[in-house]
């Protein structure tokens, strides 16, 4: 990080916002007077840092601390939220994604772990009568770390 005071100054506006707010036992904000919401805070200190220091790097750290907050917010609060272990991957890859954007650099990362993270969340809904479809996503899903294994030496094999 080049303009650290930069960072820093945000992170501080932010967190005393956060502390503000919870003093002040403002009723609006009261669900997110959590641990979550400190991260959901850092991960945007990190968005605005990047975009105004130009330090696009910095797109990945925001975006999936930004997510991790979202995601452990909404765990806490929504019923409808989707709690299963893929959501994590999803959030790289959406980080990947968000840095592309302004980087040009990691759109194939980007979409091979989003869309594997959507398949593997998805998995469970597919039809009853169609049993060798589940047999083999449940072979797909617990063989999975096999194929990024393979992924990633094909990648460095590709680099050399």
């Amino acid at each position: 990080m080049k303009k650290q005071s930069l960072f820093t100054s945000y992170l501080l506006i932010g967190i005393g916002i956060y502390f503000l707010l919870r003093q002040l036992k403002v009723p609006i904000f009261t669900d997110f007077y959590s641990w979550p919401t400190l991260l959901i805070i850092i991960g945007i200190t990190f968005l605005i840092y990047s975009s105004k220091a130009k330090e696009y790097g910095q797109l990945f750290t925001g975006t999936f601390l930004l997510g991790l907050g979202i995601h452990f917010h909404g765990v806490k609060h929504y019923d409808f939220w989707i709690d299963h272990w893929a959501m994590y991957i999803l959030i790289i890859g959406i980080a990947f994604f968000v840095r592309f954007l302004k980087t040009r650099e990691g759109l194939l990362q980007s979409l091979i772990l989003s869309g594997f993270a959507i398949f593997i969340m998805y998995t469970n809904a597919i039809p009853a009568h169609f049993p060798w479809i589940n047999d083999a996503f449940r072979l797909i899903e617990t063989y999975w770390p096999v194929a990024l294994i393979l992924i990633g030496i094909l990648l460095l094999r590709r680099h050399k």
